[in-house]
């Protein structure tokens, strides 16, 4: 795993543009080497003020949307379309307001979906998607794989002791999650370390422990689960400088005006 960079922005705000405007040129640049790119997307605050930021930027048109594949690291188990899914946030924020192709979005199966009410079966579904995508692997090579962490310092619905976080499998059915709602998918260490560069975005005061504990080099993923969000080419750490404020003074990284 590659060992984290650090860039430290004034605000959320801030942050949410920074991270947008690096999302854009990362996205056309495998576009211009490859002909299309993959990103996976995450939910909460800063992972929908990114996805904001985009939609309201002119630079947004640099990015050859048709040919972009849209995938999650997570999400809420319930029906479509409700407000508490990631999908339905992210449609909100950006994706229903650029012209994707549908048969790139690759959503997570709902609770009304294909599947009912069997996460399980859901989580085997769309590993199988992950997978045909692929071309033979368990995963996609993402481009990029964007996370938010929480106070616990849970990434993706990977939350501290939970047997997802030793599944070796594609995708995880989660059940009894400490944050509500309690049954998710998720995205397992493994597709989550396929990715080529994975942001770790944090911001406010309540996510400052969480940072300082994943960043730690002793930190043992199973109790620290950002510890374990590592890309395989590079792994940054995108903050505002409240979420920073519980660094050690030698962490290093940019610190924007």
């Amino acid at each position: 795993m590659t060992p984290p960079a650090v860039l430290v922005h004034r605000d959320q705000a801030l942050l949410a543009e920074a991270a947008a405007a690096r999302l854009v040129t990362r996205i056309a640049d495998a576009q211009a080497a490859r002909g299309s790119a993959s990103v996976v997307l995450t939910g909460g605050g800063v992972g929908t003020a990114v996805l904001a930021a985009l939609a309201a930027s002119g630079a947004r048109d640099a990015v050859d949307w048709g040919r972009l594949d849209v995938w999650w690291g997570d999400e809420r188990f319930l029906p479509a379309g409700d407000p508490e899914r990631n999908e339905t946030g992210a449609r909100e924020a950006l994706l229903d307001r650029v012209p994707l192709d549908p048969a790139r979005v690759h959503a997570m199966p709902a609770a009304d979906g294909p599947d009912g009410d069997d996460p399980d079966a859901a989580a085997e579904r769309y590993a199988a998607e992950l997978g045909a995508a692929a071309g033979g692997g368990p995963v996609p090579s993402f481009d990029v794989l964007m996370l938010g962490v929480g106070p616990d310092a849970h990434v993706a619905s990977l939350f501290p002791e939970m047997p997802a976080l030793r599944d070796e499998g594609a995708v995880a059915a989660v059940r009894g999650a400490p944050k509500p709602p309690p049954t998710r998918l998720s995205l397992t260490f493994p597709s989550l370390r396929a990715a080529d560069e994975v942001w770790v975005l944090a911001a406010g005061e309540s996510k400052a422990k969480a940072v300082a504990r994943g960043l730690s080099p002793d930190a043992d993923p199973f109790q620290v689960p950002c510890a374990g969000a590592r890309g395989r080419s590079r792994t940054l750490f995108l903050l505002d400088r409240a979420a920073a404020s519980e660094l050690p003074p030698d962490a290093g990284g940019f610190t924007s005006p």
